[in-house]
């Protein structure tokens, strides 16, 4: 059995700055690596229905795979790696190599979703290159239960490779039996969290029971939203809706007018602008905590099975083309 718990961890000034310096080296080596396999893919992909009119003349070369990219790594580890558009000078062997590797896989998984697709045929969107804000998560794929060392009533402290002991708040205690089998840290808009997976093989997956629905088991849930009703259910129960972003829209609004009014580039708009983040994030936990307290009503209402209405939620989002006035 497998169950990642999160924790907010508290690195001090120089530990801060070494993780946003990995995320950049992050960053760019897999948009480095995505921009390869998007060169191979023009350079050697024909369609099978049409003559092309404008074709490579550079020699076919082999597919970019997740071995071929990681082998790069020896090479740019040897010395400082410009960045072409803005002449910067990052430094590979500050990363944890198991980091890097991971970042190879990611690379690897997101361009097979979109040439090839996953188990059931469907395939992904084009991937994108990787902004500030998109690049967040560094995964050591390689941790175990060593790393974790002095734990507190509160507190327990954690020691990352090339980075030292950090501080971890233990919410929440790890079970027993346990393991560490990997842990991710993600940055996000009011501090640092750490992702860590846990593993107990002694532990059985769950088995549901054979259950036949029947009219005293299942209950029926139907989307109204219509006015402040979000679910129905086939018992008469109306549960309303949160809409968190509606009660947090003007507030949105003022600080975003206010960002959009300082310079670019600025302290001031820099402040406004992770103010915005905050309040975003508090609007996602808000409707996410909604969602789960909802499901945690109707799972203790005794029933066994629920059925739901089959939607067309890509249709519903359509809607017709204005209409222009001549």
């Amino acid at each position: 059995m497998k169950v990642t718990y999160q924790y907010q961890f508290y690195p001090d000034t120089n530990q801060k700055l070494t993780l946003n310096h990995w995320l950049r080296i992050c960053r760019y080596w897999y948009n480095r690596q995505l921009g390869d396999r998007f060169d191979w893919w023009e350079k050697n992909r024909t369609a099978i229905n049409a003559c092309p009119l404008v074709a490579s003349i550079s020699a076919p070369r082999e597919k970019p795979n997740y071995y071929s990219q990681k082998q790069q790594l020896p090479a740019l580890k040897k010395d400082l790696v410009k960045v072409f558009h803005s002449g910067e000078l990052l430094d590979f062997k500050q990363v944890d190599s198991t980091i890097l590797q991971d970042v190879s896989k990611r690379v690897d998984k997101a361009f097979e979703r979109f040439i090839v697709g996953d188990s059931k045929g469907g395939r992904s969107g084009k991937p994108r290159f990787k902004t500030e804000a998109d690049y967040r998560t560094m995964t050591f794929s390689t941790a175990n239960s060593d790393w974790i060392k002095l734990v507190r009533k509160n507190w327990f402290y954690i020691r990352l490779p090339k980075l030292g002991v950090i501080k971890v708040r233990r919410h929440r205690p790890i079970p027993d039996g346990f393991t560490v089998k990997q842990i991710s840290v993600t940055r996000k808009a009011d501090g640092w969290f750490a992702q860590i997976m846990l593993e107990d093989a002694s532990v059985p997956q769950f088995i549901s029971d054979k259950v036949t629905p029947n009219w005293d088991n299942s209950i029926g849930l139907d989307a109204v939203l219509h006015e402040d009703v979000y679910l129905a259910t086939s018992s008469g129960e109306k549960l309303p809706s949160l809409k968190p972003l509606r009660k947090n829209q003007a507030k949105l609004d003022r600080i975003s007018k206010k960002r959009n009014k300082r310079k670019r580039g600025c302290s001031a708009r820099r402040k406004l602008a992770k103010k915005e983040a905050r309040q975003h994030q508090k609007i996602a936990r808000s409707r996410q905590d909604f969602h789960y307290k909802t499901a945690h009503k109707l799972v203790r209402s005794g029933a066994k099975f629920f059925f739901h209405e089959d939607l067309n939620l890509k249709g519903l989002t359509k809607r017709n083309k204005v209409k222009l006035s001549g």
